[in-house]
C-alpha cells in the first residue's frame, strides 16, 4: 500500500505522462478516467474560517472514462469523520440543523490536520491513477469547505487540485434545460431522486447524494427521454 510522498509521487508521475499533446504519427492518446468522490460536511456557520467544519463525508460514487459510466453497485466506500472546531465562533441555527454536540467535538472530534491527510490518502488509494473529481448538489458550499480545509491542514493540499468537481445541480438544470433557479433538489423528478432521505448526517446525505448524482449521470435529459 502507497502512503505519503510515494503515493503523491505516483499520482503526479501518472498525469505528467498525459499532458504534453504532442503526440508521435499515429500513436493513440491515452484517456484518463473520472473517479467521481460524492461529499457532505456539517458545519457551525456559512463559510471556513471564522467557523468549523464539524464533519464530513466522502463516498466513492463511481467512475467515467469518457465512454462509459460505472456506478457502485453499493455505496459502502465512505470516508467520515467529526472534527475538532477551530474557532470559539458558531451559530445556534447551524447547530440545530445537523445536530451535533459541539462542545463535545472541542473535547473529542478529530485533529483537522490527521483527518484532511488521511482523506487525501484515501481518495488517492481508490483513485489510482485516475482523476479524483468532487461530486456535490450543489456544488459550491461543500467544495467551499473541503477545499479550504485540505488546502489548510491537510499535509498535501487538495486531491481534486483546483477545480475538479462536478455540480450536480447544473447538469441537472442543463439536462432539464431549466434555469438555475428552478433546479434545487425539490425539482427533481421521481426517476432522478434518491430513494434516501436526506438527515443532515454527512454520511446519508453524500450517499443520497451520489445516487442523484448516477441517476442524473445516466440520464438522456429531456432532449433524450422524457422526464417522469
Amino acid at each position: 500500500m502507497i502512503f505519503g510522498e510515494q503515493l503523491i509521487l505516483k499520482s503526479h508521475g501518472a498525469m505528467r505522462q498525459n499532458v504534453d499533446p504532442r503526440l508521435a504519427p499515429g500513436a493513440t492518446p491515452v484517456r484518463r478516467t473520472d473517479v467521481y468522490f460524492s461529499a457532505d460536511v456539517e458545519t457551525d456557520g456559512p463559510i471556513p474560517g471564522p467557523f468549523s467544519m464539524l464533519s464530513f463525508a466522502i463516498v466513492y460514487a463511481g467512475k467515467y472514462d469518457g465512454e462509459r459510466f460505472e456506478r457502485p453497485s453499493e455505496y459502502n466506500q465512505v470516508f467520515y469523520r467529526e472534527l475538532s472546531p477551530i474557532s470559539t465562533e458558531f451559530q445556534a441555527e447551524a447547530l440545530n440543523v445537523n445536530g451535533l454536540d459541539r462542545d463535545d467535538l472541542v473535547l473529542n472530534g478529530s485533529d483537522p490536520i490527521h483527518s484532511m491527510t488521511e482523506a487525501f490518502e484515501w481518495i488517492k488509494i481508490i483513485s489510482g491513477d485516475s482523476y479524483p473529481v468532487l461530486v456535490a448538489y450543489p456544488l459550491s458550499f461543500d467544495w467551499n469547505w473541503l477545499y479550504w480545509y485540505f488546502m489548510r491542514f491537510g499535509r498535501y493540499g487538495s486531491p481534486f487540485d483546483y477545480s475538479r468537481c462536478f455540480d450536480i445541480k447544473t447538469a441537472f438544470a442543463v439536462k432539464s434545460a431549466i434555469p438555475i433557479a428552478e433546479a434545487g433538489r425539490s425539482h427533481l423528478p421521481i426517476n432522478l431522486a434518491s430513494t434516501k432521505k436526506h438527515t443532515h448526517h454527512a454520511i446519508d446525505d453524500a450517499i443520497e447524494q451520489a445516487e442523484i448524482f448516477a441517476n442524473v449521470f445516466e440520464w438522456e435529459g429531456i432532449n433524450g427521454s422524457n422526464r417522469r
